[in-house]
C-alpha cells in the first residue's frame, strides 16, 4: 500500500497537483499498519493518517475516527499513537465522525480535558450541540469552559490576524466569461479531482486569453 501510494504521489507531482486523499480501503490498510509498523516507515506512516484522510463525512473518515475512537477508549493500540494524540488528531476532522466520540469523552477523566480543547475550536456540532449543553447544566465543568469558549468565538479570535496587505490578480477580458472558460466542458471528467481540473481553467484560447 505505501509503495503504491508513492507512486501516485510521483504520477499527481508529474502533473503538478497533490496526490489524491486516501481511500476508505487505503486508511483500512494503513490502520494495519499503524498497529505494526514496519521499520523505518514510522514518519510516513502518521503523516498519512494525519494528513491524507480527508475531514467530515467521507468513508475514509468514517474509518479513520473509528479506529481513533478505539484507541481513545482502549479497545485498539499503536505504538505511534497513544490516547491524548488519538484525540488530537479526532479534533482535526472538523466535524461528523469525530463529534460523538469527543462529546462522549466530556464523561473520562483522563480524556476530557483534551476532547473539551478539540471541541473548542469544533464548529460543525448541529444536534451535538445540545449533547455539550447538556453535560454543562448537570456541571460537568469541561463542558462548561466548552460553551464558555463558544459564546467568547475562541475558535475565531485564536487564528492569525489578515495580513494588512493582500495582492490579488485580476483577469480583465473582452466579452463575457463563461463556464467553459473556467471549467471546459471537454474537461468536466476531470472535475471532482479539483487540482487536476484546475489546470484546464483557461486552457481555451479566446480574445484576452492566450
Amino acid at each position: 500500500m505505501l509503495e503504491a501510494y508513492r507512486q501516485h504521489v510521483e504520477e499527481r507531482a508529474a502533473e503538478g497537483v497533490p496526490p489524491k486523499p486516501l481511500t476508505a480501503e487505503q486508511v483500512a490498510a494503513l490502520i494495519e499498519l499503524l498497529k505494526a509498523p514496519p521499520a523505518g516507515e514510522e514518519e510516513f506512516i502518521l503523516d498519512l493518517i494525519t494528513n491524507r484522510v480527508p475531514p467530515g463525512v467521507d468513508e475514509a473518515a468514517y474509518v479513520k475516527a473509528g479506529f481513533l475512537t478505539a484507541i481513545a477508549k482502549g479497545e485498539a493500540t499503536s505504538p505511534l499513537i497513544d490516547k491524548i494524540h488519538a484525540v488530537k488528531l479526532l479534533g482535526t476532522m472538523q466535524g461528523g465522525y469525530n463529534i460523538a466520540t469527543l462529546v462522549e469523552l466530556l464523561d473520562d477523566a483522563e480524556l476530557a480535558k483534551e476532547a473539551g480543547e478539540q471541541l473548542k475550536h469544533t464548529l460543525l456540532m448541529f444536534d451535538a450541540f445540545h449533547d455539550v449543553e447538556e453535560r454543562a447544566k448537570a456541571g460537568n465543568a469541561v463542558a462548561k469552559d466548552v460553551m464558555q469558549s463558544w459564546a467568547e468565538a475562541e475558535w475565531f479570535l485564536s487564528k492569525p490576524a489578515l495580513a494588512e496587505k493582500i495582492t490579488l490578480t485580476v483577469f480583465k477580458v473582452p466579452g463575457e466569461t463563461n463556464t467553459d472558460d473556467l471549467s471546459p466542458a471537454p474537461d468536466a471528467w476531470s472535475r471532482p479531482d479539483i487540482p487536476l481540473h484546475a489546470n484546464a481553467m483557461l486552457k481555451n484560447e479566446r480574445e484576452g486569453i492566450v
